[in-house]
């Protein structure tokens, strides 16, 4: 192959999904304490270019004289930062596949001039009126604009001049992140393929009454732009949009996230998560920022969103979409973590979303999730202006209490254990703008949140083929948590065919959420490692019961779960309201029952469960979880070598010198089926390869020790190889017996009929041979006679001689 075309492949490969995740950038995260004047000094030593404070300590870099995009890390510079004492820690950021979550195709868009007023007439989600929009006419009504609510619109630019935006348009809400510049405005191409922002910020806050294109429904509030994806997307980026000026924005709406195909999971990295930390900590002088997120495209592709880590978050405001008949769109996604939904697009000849378009122009096909997620900042724009002392998880709380299931069709609408009406497709139903108005005007700050966490013990259980496993964790006390929020069921497992799985958790009130429904084009066999699986279909129930999870496997190989825990968020007391406008049935008081078994599972508040509990019952693929003691991880054998405390839940974010990070804990040794990993500046738990029970690295050729149905082959390297045949550990021992029992029946029926012919043959032929032999003994036993006879004779006549 000639030395153009590698070089032409390599660059294709750096332009695929695939090669955009793996390529590195000229840009650096780094973690430098002191201040900006000395991370300023830091970069201007090293040869950086000093861009901006990301989050915390973190400050984000760019080496001018490294290649902008690369397979491969820059060792040296990265390796010379490192040596700095002023650097804690560095990262080379990395480019991650972030796609928009409109439906339209990139192409010259079919547009009309400036309009006037008669675009209102076509928003029909506004305006239809008889329980059949939003009902924000009604705030509207009651004087509720929006007014002193800032919204910003995360995502490819923002047309700051449009003659529909400017009048709203707010500087200290803008940001341009791509080009590291205080100015917002898209990149415009023919294909005008940065549109995406400005057309979500019209849905927000495009001005009223002005002859010009159409209405925000938060026409009031400001409104802002944060360009951040018209170019690399790299954590650093997403973390400095995340955390823009906090004190200042209110709401944060974001109509993307990871590739909608049915077979990614991914979610923020470590700096965005940290952003969302600080943001509903400290955001809005303590009251949190308001995240809302659309919920995701991928329904063609039986995608499911509780694999989307940012909409799958507590700290996310999750919307979904539904067309203008009420119905489920084709493009939309189903699952658990879904709050509530607004009206967007739906088949050809449904109406789509009207808003406001590059250039000045103004458009009547804005479309997907995308579309949804304004709308629904909007809204929680005007339920802000109402009650300014709202904090993140009043919001959520609100739009719980107030979202209509009515004139929604979906399948698999149930009522939960509170009377609460909630579908996967839909969430609590759509989301009612005069209704949370109402309710934020007297709504009383929601008591503390409290984190409880029970741990299912004795993991590394079978999934068997074509069969499920199911298992039942008893919860009876979860102190801090007596009313629920936000569920997790955070699991690690081991699969074949990633996609081949489903997931339900049935809360003890019987309220079933699917945390993950089967995805044909995940054939990944990464599994999931402590993936946590989110469901807000308890909202308000208690946790004290028994929880069932199960884990269908629709493959052809026994899957392994590694391990399964249930995180539970809530509150201690319940919310003290008016009942003239809330539609929740009355708390019971919070009660134990007498006869508890003394094998319930016992949560602790911000810890791990160290528990014991019953043998496996394999006849009944059943595991009754029991809890006799608790044992907190926050013991100082545990958390000694934490250096930094996640502020939320307790995890541990970082760790001394000669400790591990290993899933939120520091460990001074790696436990089974992980290797130590250490540079200057950190140290962490990686993973083995799968093949490997102990291993040095995270090939397969650095095996240390092997599971008990494989042994240590050291003729290519570690390796572990398999005792007996792949295909006999791939199945189940009734598949294998059953198997044998067929080759041995089938060799029976090959070899019997040869070997009855031979014997049958044999014995015909023996028996003519005897029966010759017979014949031929007669007659010569008669001739002896007859000689006899003669020596007799002779004998005679001898004797007369």
């Amino acid at each position: 192959m000639c030395p153009q075309m590698i070089f032409g492949l390599a660059v294709l490969a750096l332009l695929t999904p695939a090669g955009r995740v793996a390529a590195y950038t000229n840009q650096w995260a780094v973690h430098v304490e002191g201040g900006p004047e000395v991370a300023q000094r830091v970069a201007w030593e090293h040869g950086f270019q000093y861009l901006d404070k990301i989050v915390d300590d973190w400050y984000h870099m760019v080496h001018t004289s490294v290649v902008k995009r690369s397979a491969e890390p820059h060792l040296g510079i990265h390796g010379r930062l490192l040596q700095d004492r002023r650097v804690r820690r560095a990262e080379q950021q990395r480019v991650k596949s972030r796609t928009k979550r409109d439906l339209i195709k990139r192409g010259p868009s079919n547009l009309h001039t400036i309009l006037n007023d008669e675009r209102w007439s076509q928003m029909w989600y506004l305006n239809r009126g008889n329980g059949l929009d939003m009902n924000v006419q009604e705030a509207w009504a009651e004087g509720i604009t929006g007014n002193g609510v800032v919204v910003t619109i995360l995502d490819d630019g923002l047309e700051k001049d449009h003659p529909d935006l400017c009048k709203n348009y707010d500087p200290q809400a803008s940001y341009d992140v791509n080009n590291h510049d205080e100015d917002p405005m898209p990149r415009y191409d023919l294909l005008d393929s940065n549109r995406h922002g400005t057309r979500c910020a019209g849905e927000v806050a495009a001005t009223a009454n002005n002859s010009i294109c159409a209405v925000g429904v938060a026409f009031g509030a400001g409104i802002g732009g944060v360009r951040m994806l018209d170019g690399d997307v790299t954590d650093a980026v997403e973390a400095r949009s995340l955390s823009l000026n906090p004190q200042h924005i209110d709401i944060y709406s974001a109509s993307w996230g990871p590739d909608d195909d049915g077979k990614t999971v991914d979610g923020p990295g470590e700096l965005a998560t940290r952003a969302f930390i600080e943001g509903i900590t400290k955001g809005r002088h303590g009251k949190g920022s308001i995240f809302v997120w659309a919920s995701g495209n991928g329904g063609k592709d039986h995608d499911n969103c509780n694999c989307d880590g940012y909409t799958n978050s507590i700290w996310t405001l999750s919307i979904s979409s539904a067309t203008e008949n009420g119905q489920v769109p084709w493009y939309s996604e189903a699952c658990s973590s879904t709050l509530a939904t607004t009206y967007s697009s739906g088949s050809a000849g449904e109406k789509q979303v009207v808003t406001t378009d590059l250039h000045n122009h103004c458009t009547s096909s804005h479309t997907g999730t995308s579309a949804s997620a304004p709308l629904a900042a909007g809204i929680c724009a005007l339920a802000l202006e109402a009650n300014k002392d709202l904090t993140w998880r009043d919001m959520q709380h609100i739009v719980v209490r107030t979202a209509k299931p009515a004139n929604l069709k979906a399948p698999d609408w149930v009522t939960n254990g509170v009377g609460r009406n909630v579908s996967h497709s839909f969430g609590y139903g759509l989301m009612d703008a005069a209704a949370m108005v109402r309710l934020a005007r007297r709504w009383r700050t929601v008591p503390e949140q409290h984190r409880c966490e029970v741990s299912a013990p004795h993991m590394g259980r079978p999934i068997p083929p074509n069969n499920k496993l199911t298992l039942e964790l008893n919860v009876k006390e979860c102190t801090g948590v007596n009313f629920l929020e936000h569920v997790q069921a955070k699991v690690s497992l081991m699969a074949t065919r990633r996609g081949d799985l489903q997931i339900q958790l049935t809360s003890p009130q019987g309220t079933k959420s699917t945390l993950l429904a089967k995805r044909p084009h995940d054939i990944s066999k990464a599994g999931f490692n402590q993936w946590p699986f989110m469901s807000v279909h308890t909202w308000g129930e208690r946790p004290h019961g028994t929880w069932k999870l199960e884990i269908h496997n629709e493959g052809r190989y026994q899957d392994n779960l590694e391990q399964f825990k249930l995180v539970f968020y809530g509150t201690e007391t319940s919310l003290e309201l008016d009942d003239d406008l809330d539609r929740d049935k009355p708390m019971p008081p919070v009660h134990h029952q007498e006869q508890v078994p003394d094998n319930s599972a016992i949560g602790t508040r911000h810890n791990a469960v160290d528990t014991e509990g019953d043998p496996w019952m394999d006849s009944q693929q059943v595991e009754r979880v029991s809890h006799q003691e608790v044992q907190r991880p926050t013991t100082e054998n545990q958390k000694s070598g934490c250096s930094s405390v996640d502020p939320v839940n307790g995890r541990c974010l970082e760790c001394k010198p000669n400790w591990y990070y290993h899933n939120g804990n520091c460990v001074y040794e790696c436990p089974t089926k992980t290797y130590g990993v250490a540079d200057e500046t950190k140290a962490v738990c990686s993973p083995c390869h799968y093949s490997c029970l102990t291993c040095s690295g995270p090939l397969d050729s650095q095996c240390s020790t092997c599971y008990e149905d494989s042994e240590l082959s050291t003729i290519n390297d570690s390796q572990c190889v398999l005792k007996d045949l792949s295909w006999t550990m791939q199945s189940t021992v009734w598949f294998y017996r059953m198997s044998v029992l067929f080759v041995i029946n089938l060799a029976v029926l090959i070899v019997a009929p040869p070997v009855y012919l031979i014997v049958n043959w044999y014995s015909r032929s023996k028996n003519s041979l005897n029966y010759g032999y017979s014949k031929i003994s007669d007659s010569s036993n008669g001739d002896a006679n007859k000689d006899t006879d003669k020596l007799r004779d002779v004998g005679s006549l001898s004797d007369s001689e």
